[in-house]
């Protein structure tokens, strides 16, 4: 169990570190932000769109959110007389804050209500409530989450759980979604080995539309198995998309994946969100997902980008019970020199198509585990 130690930045963002075990404790220095910075501002908000149902968040004040800083004015890099950074901390294993230019909060409180029906809903507006927060991986600006130790890896899994709980414990919040951009094609605004993690005052519309199918599929049938659990029964059966197998978890490529790179990694037991899991296996997906991300960083000979996504039941009571935990890693990267970009069909109907087969993409997944510049194949796990 990580040891977590609370503080507060000069502006009252609350920060978080978590330890490795044997990591000496903070002194209270380290708790100290000597900072001079301006107040809080209010939450942006929230808009309904009323032709797709969607909430959107218009959060402009974002628009002068740091980007790209040279590594001398990283602000996740533990502080230094030069640069005062987010972190107080000359040093750090983990830490969770709240993101200084935040999409959501940082007031907390429920959104407007939907339209009644027979209403378009046009011009419904609110705050836009809700908690983003930034997961450091690591004090190393440089390098990558498949980089950390095992150790580490079960500390920021450690932080996930802890954070998921605690957010979903929050007024008015009705999603927790843990996520990494990594990678300049991606997007990433921070070269500094980091995550996030976002809390919606609704829920989103892929998990809105993931819930539904799953709450169809959940009230149809007499064992109340979850969907999720049912499709990796069936892909563990059929082998040929399976990527690996471990006691507690396993992952494979679905059968009708989207990207030309994507990973379902799901747990053998259903279970809600990352807060459920046990320690036993907390400490397995520490190796599972490592695994998985030096496999992708091993089939071209240059980093992978990638999206990961922590796949949580909604805490909506409608849609929760049929949720289940499961991560989602996707790249756009089709070969070592080309991208998929979502032009017209994909961005504007959300009709995929993918240039890639899933069992190929399983099959090299497979395959380079043996590889002498991977990871090897850990104990107890089936490659």
């Amino acid at each position: 169990m990580s040891r977590i130690t609370r503080t507060r930045l000069a502006d009252s963002r609350e920060l978080i570190y978590f330890d490795d075990p044997g990591t000496p404790e903070r002194t209270p220095a380290s708790l100290v932000d000597h900072r001079e910075l301006p107040a809080r501002g209010e939450p942006g908000e929230v808009r309904y769109d009323a032709l797709s149902g969607d909430w959107v968040a218009v959060a402009a004040h974002r628009q002068t959110r740091t980007h790209l800083p040279p590594a001398d004015q990283c602000p996740i890099c533990p502080t230094t007389p030069a640069n005062p950074s987010e972190i107080p901390a000359p040093d750090y294993d983990v830490v969770v804050f709240e993101n200084r230019f935040p999409s959501l909060g940082p007031a907390l409180g429920d959104i407007p209500p939907l339209p009644a029906p027979g209403l378009s809903g046009h011009g419904i507006t609110g705050p836009a409530f809700g908690r983003c927060e930034v997961v450091a991986f690591t004090p190393k600006h440089t390098g990558s989450f498949a980089e950390l130790g095992e150790t580490r890896a079960r500390t920021v899994i450690e932080a996930w759980a802890q954070r998921t709980g605690a957010l979903s414990a929050l007024p008015g919040i009705k999603q927790v979604f843990p996520f990494e951009n990594r990678g300049a094609d991606i997007g990433v605004t921070l070269h500094h080995p980091h995550g996030q993690i976002y809390a919606y005052p609704y829920v989103t519309p892929r998990a809105a539309q993931l819930g539904a199918v799953a709450g169809k599929y959940y009230d149809d049938v007499d064992a109340k198995e979850t969907l999720a659990a049912s499709l990796l029964r069936a892909e563990r059966e059929d082998g040929s998309r399976m990527v690996l197998e471990a006691k507690h978890f396993s992952a494979y490529v679905p059968f009708a994946a989207r990207w030309p790179l994507e990973i379902h990694l799901v747990p053998h037991r259903s279970v809600p969100d990352l807060a459920a899991l046990t320690g036993e296996e907390r400490d397995e997906l520490s190796h599972v997902y490592l695994d998985l991300l030096k496999r992708l960083d091993s089939l071209y000979p240059t980093p992978m980008p990638y999206i990961s996504a922590w796949h949580q039941a909604p805490l909506d009571p409608a849609l929760r019970p049929a949720g289940q935990l499961h991560l989602q890693l996707t790249s756009p990267r089709r070969a070592a020199d080309k991208l998929k970009y979502l032009a017209g069909s994909e961005a504007a109907m959300g009709a995929f198509i993918n240039d890639t087969t899933p069992e190929a993409v399983a099959e090299r997944l497979r395959s380079v585990a043996a590889a002498p510049s991977t990871n090897q194949t850990m104990e107890g796990i089936r490659a």
